[in-house]
């Protein structure tokens, strides 16, 4: 089984942070987890394909934002709060605050409109 890379407290860099959450689709998945608490993968609904939300939570797991853990075939997801609180107090919140307010998630969550 292959390990999975999650940089310690301190190598959570702030460039990498706000560049992985540069992405309205990253946004989406941390918003859903912060919501809703761990969460499987599958349980996450983003409108993109598989792969390609693979490639946005192995992102967002380097980036120091999310933890991975593997459960049988399944990978949990979880916020890193704790972590991302100590080191950059308030940065979250404030991200997740705007986006739940944005015209960004309402098209992501209705594209037709």
């Amino acid at each position: 089984m292959k390990i999975l890379f999650h940089p310690d407290r301190a190598d959570i860099h702030l460039s990498n942070v706000l560049s992985a959450l540069s992405d309205p689709v990253r946004l989406l998945i941390v918003s859903n987890v912060n919501n809703a608490g761990e969460r499987s993968c599958g349980d996450i609904g983003v409108p993109v394909a598989k792969s390609t939300f693979s490639h946005h939570t192995r992102t967002l797991r380097e980036a120091g934002i999310l933890y991975v853990r593997v459960q049988g075939t399944q990978r949990i997801l979880s916020l890193r709060k704790d972590d991302l609180e100590n080191r950059f107090p308030g940065l979250l919140s404030s991200i997740l605050n705007a986006f739940e307010t944005s015209e960004e998630k309402k098209q992501l969550l209705n594209p037709e409109q």
